[in-house]
């Protein structure tokens, strides 16, 4: 009996010790892994509506190391037409921090069972769903063209969705349904990701005009940050962008947030028009990435072309001359509006360097720069 009692002690002694070598050399591993930077960058660049994001998303869609997606969240948002645009930025983080590390099965959450890579948002806009392994349309190299993926690449097995993520060196993801940089902090340290911000703001003037013209595409949005929908529904989303970005930038420029250094970029779109291939290039740098000469040509092209084309739809890139697309605004807008928007963002447009406007004959005098110095770093 007591030989029986010793071996079942001495048993249980060597099962918690086995346990103990199995805890601490797990914890040296997951150690050493957390030490060393994940294989894959990846580049969250946010914005909001209707400040060129969409081109600088294709900016990095286009180049052949990049996996890239637009507005994952949007599924969140959509899905979620109940809450609010600050109970959802937790659904958001998770959401983004899995489609970077190429775990699309987070997706079973606002997606039906029988999914396919076109039951993604805007996912014909992907140069990584139109090309190998998902669809054999495009190469890698190529620039591809929205309808033809539409029409040849719909409806593949959405399991390809993630073989083609594992596939590249950056995972690039594209959103406007940011508006607290804390609700990133997860994300930027967490070892598993290698994560850097591109902030991309643009004249709120700019902003608001475009959005006029696409009240009731972008309503459920609207609701989702206003919580009515109403004559002044606009104004108080313009508020939001303003203040959002301002309170974005100060947070990630401040210096007290060590896990920030070196990881994030602002981008004014007003001055990637103005010299685009120096700004790609800037991009570019700052991501990892080297300007091939067929993207620098589709650059050319995207922005210079002098025979602007009709250009309606609400998410796409086009030819067309972008430093007069740019500046719109000042003869779409009445001046009552302008100044609206000016009370409304003042502080954020002396921040970012956006001239305020004291006349309609300033308005309309395209002479007078409303583009300023920044006197802050663009880069921590």
């Amino acid at each position: 009996m007591r030989r029986s009692s010793f071996w079942k002690g001495t048993t249980a002694i060597i099962l918690i010790q086995t346990l103990i070598l199995i805890f601490l050399l797990q914890l040296r591993d997951d150690s050493k892994c957390s030490k060393e930077k994940p294989e894959q960058i990846h580049i969250l660049i946010i914005s909001s509506w209707r400040s060129g994001s969409s081109f600088v998303g294709q900016i990095f869609n286009q180049h052949p190391q990049v996996f890239y997606l637009m507005e994952p969240a949007w599924h969140v948002w959509m899905s979620l037409r109940r809450s609010n645009a600050k109970v959802l930025q937790m659904a958001v983080r998770d959401l983004l921090r899995s489609v970077f590390l190429c775990d699309m099965s987070v997706y079973d959450a606002y997606l039906h069972t029988n999914k396919s890579n076109s039951n993604l948002f805007m996912w014909e806009v992907s140069r990584a769903l139109c090309s190998p392994p998902v669809c054999n349309l495009f190469q890698h190299t190529d620039i591809i063209k929205e309808v033809g993926c539409k029409l040849v690449c719909k409806n593949q097995p959405f399991h390809k969705v993630r073989e083609a993520c594992k596939s590249y060196s950056h995972v690039v993801l594209k959103e406007v349904r940011i508006f607290h940089l804390n609700a990133l902090y997860p994300l930027l340290s967490d070892p598993s990701l290698n994560l850097k911000i591109i902030h991309l703001v643009r004249d709120p003037r700019a902003v608001f005009s475009s959005r006029a013209r696409t009240t009731r595409l972008l309503s459920a949005d609207s609701w989702l940050i206003a919580n009515s929908f109403n004559n002044n529904t606009e104004y108080t989303v313009i508020k939001e962008v303003c203040r959002s970005h301002k309170k974005i930038y100060e947070t990630a420029t401040e210096g007290t947030i060590s896990f920030l250094k070196d990881r994030y970029m602002l981008l004014r779109y007003e001055d990637l028009v103005k010299d685009p291939i120096t700004k790609v290039k800037e991009m570019y740098n700052f991501a990892g990435l080297g300007l091939t000469p067929v993207i620098e040509a589709w650059i050319n092209e995207t922005t210079k072309e002098n025979n602007a084309i009709k250009y309606n739809a609400v998410f796409r890139t086009g030819p067309r001359n972008a430093v007069n697309v740019s500046q719109a605004w000042r003869n779409t807008l009445s001046f009552e509006k302008i100044e609206e928007v000016q009370n409304i963002c003042k502080e954020s447009m002396e921040h970012f360097g956006y001239r305020l406007l004291e006349s309609e004959n300033e308005q309309k005098l395209m002479s007078l720069d409303v583009l300023l110095p920044m006197n802050h770093s663009f880069k921590v």
